[in-house]
């Protein structure tokens, strides 16, 4: 089969790029054909506001001004200036002409997100910050109207997905087009892989493994003049309450492909996990492994493991068995009673998704992906619950629980860190 066509290829539906998404609501069954003098006029023109410039941010620029034309970055955030500022300077390198950012739309602090949202010049917004922000400004951009690009993933708590799930159809009302960084949904091979698995190429799934075991991360050495607060976000990934501990900020990618299998999330998860190899207090108090059993509504297991511990063999990936045939999902190949391998060459789905979420927005007909991003995320969380407590946690526990992570104000003063979980005294809330 042949790769999808990109937006290069489909082009844009009418001469004026849709400024609110009431007025794209309005026009989107309109069949007017592409006018060959679009781009020249800029009039179908992505303008994109960025929140959050680390590494994932930059790369996100990147990203989306590789995957169409018409593109530009018009206003940036972050928490700190040093990171806008080199974020601004290494892609003015490569990206001269497409990074128009004065110093008046760079803006630094908490509050950074509303100012990024709120410039009226934007109509695309990346959501690149910790996780544990993403609920507020997913809030804050639908209720701006703005077209958005969320990391994965959009939470790190119940209370979070909550809201996050509350702005599904908020969304869609408004017309507006959301993709989140499950990219491997926009994956070639992935794709006509699942598509293959939905057809019934190894018959009815009747379990499925997700691993995403690996060695260490990097780490930022506290420097004297940091808060408590600027050191745990510099460092992000260590602390639970803003990444939501690694099964939830990196291992959902794994979780995400096994959902979008079954095409639904699991009920419950009973599992395990602890902190082992990386208890330097330099690594904030997250688990460093975890195991989790996932029990789907039709009683399909999935098998789900993480690591983060040096000296490991590592394994990032997703199977499936079922009742004709066997899958491994990350390398394309089914066995079975119909055996078949990708062999077509795979395209880069960090561009992708973005190729895909502008494409959707200039055909007036905009994706939407917020639902199987928050219940991915909330998959996660429902096994870190599990492991933390020692207990089997439900989707219900799990969505209504009433364990808010985050610290009830945001400063840049003392703020210390929660002891390691330890199951079997950490309480399920």
């Amino acid at each position: 089969m042949k790769r999808e066509k990109n937006s290069k290829e489909t082009g844009s539906s009418r001469r004026d790029f849709i400024k609110t998404t009431s007025a794209a609501a309005a026009v989107s069954t309109l069949n007017i054909p592409t006018l060959a003098g679009a781009w020249a006029t800029g009039s179908d023109e992505i303008r994109v506001g960025v929140i959050g410039c680390g590494g994932r941010g930059t790369g996100a620029i990147g990203n989306v001004l590789d995957s169409a034309p018409g593109v530009r970055i018009v206003a940036m955030g972050d928490a700190f200036k040093d990171r806008l500022t080199d974020s601004v300077t290494n892609l003015k390198k490569k990206y001269a002409d497409k990074i128009n950012v004065p110093e008046d739309r760079q803006f630094v602090g908490f509050d950074a997100y509303k100012k990024v949202i709120g410039t009226s010049d934007v109509n695309y917004i990346i959501l690149a910050s910790p996780p544990a922000f993403r609920p507020e400004h997913l809030r804050t951009a639908v209720a701006a109207g703005k077209n958005i690009f969320t990391e994965k993933p959009v939470g790190v708590d119940g209370n979070g997905i909550r809201l996050v799930l509350s702005l599904v159809e908020e969304s869609k009302a408004k017309g507006l087009a959301i993709a989140a960084g499950t990219q491997r949904r926009h994956q070639t091979g992935y794709i006509e892989t699942l598509k293959r698995i939905k057809e019934g190429a190894i018959g009815e799934v009747v379990a499925a493994r997700a691993y995403w075991n690996q060695g260490g991360l990097w780490n930022k050495a506290r420097q004297t003049s940091w808060s408590d607060m600027e050191w745990q976000i510099r460092n992000w990934l260590y602390f639970t309450w803003l990444s939501g501990d690694h099964i939830v900020e990196q291992h959902v990618h794994n979780i995400d492909v096994i959902n979008w299998t079954m095409g639904t999330h699991p009920v419950k998860a009973y599992g395990m996990g602890g902190r082992q190899q990386r208890t330097d207090p330099a690594y904030g108090h997250i688990y460093d492994h975890f195991a989790i059993d996932y029990e789907y509504e039709n009683g399909v297991h999935m098998s789900s493991y993480c690591r983060q511990i040096v000296n490991t063999d590592s394994s990032v990936s997703e199977a499936l068995i079922g009742t004709k045939g066997s899958c491994q999902v990350n390398k394309y190949v089914i066995t079975g009673a119909n055996p078949w391998r990708f062999t077509e060459k795979d395209n880069n789905p960090y561009v992708q998704e973005h190729t895909d979420l502008i494409a959707s927005i200039r055909a007036g007909k905009p994706i939407n992906e917020l639902k199987t991003v928050a219940e991915s995320t909330l998959t996660a969380i429902m096994g870190r619950m599990s492991a933390y407590t020692g207990k089997t946690v439900t989707w219900e526990q799990a969505l209504n629980s009433k364990d808010v992570l985050a610290p009830a104000t945001l400063d840049w003063g003392p703020l210390a860190v929660p002891a390691v979980a330890i199951p079997g005294q950490t309480p399920l809330v």
